[in-house]
């Protein structure tokens, strides 16, 4: 129960973290569109591959909707600025290390998981997604 705890205040202050960064800085309407845009997409990408961390259950279910964010990723770092886009892809890339974790989780339900493993896989989303708003804010 603690462990689930610790994962859901982590996916908050992540939150938290990047709504701040929303606000853009003096690079034009145009360009504070853009970042408000990929910004809104890094948070749901994010927060959602946290939240299958943290949520458990059947490895290759995790798997599977890790790797649907990090194709999102994908996508958005199509769509990105160059600048920015790097960054975007570094998301994915964590993401996929995540996966490619969630592979490795036992199937029985009663099996104990590294929590701390867990925990590192979503703090590293975390930056991942700190990166891409900074780079954001930078290129604004």
């Amino acid at each position: 129960m603690q462990r689930m705890k610790l994962s859901a205040a982590l996916v908050f202050a992540g939150a938290l973290l990047l709504s701040g960064c929303a606000a853009g800085g003096g690079g034009g309407e145009a360009a504070a569109d853009s970042c408000e845009t990929v910004q809104s997409e890094v948070r749901d990408i994010s927060n959602g591959a946290q939240n299958v961390l943290a949520a458990g259950g059947d490895p290759s279910e995790m798997t599977s909707a890790l790797e649907g964010y990090s194709e999102r990723a994908g996508e958005l770092a199509e769509e990105a600025d160059d600048d920015v886009a790097g960054a975007v892809e570094g998301l994915g890339e964590t993401i996929d290390e995540a996966a490619d974790f969630a592979e490795t989780l036992p199937s029985d339900p009663e099996a104990e998981v590294d929590a701390e493993a867990v925990a590192e896989h979503q703090t590293a989303i975390q930056d991942a997604a700190t990166e891409v708003a900074d780079e954001c804010e930078a290129d604004a």
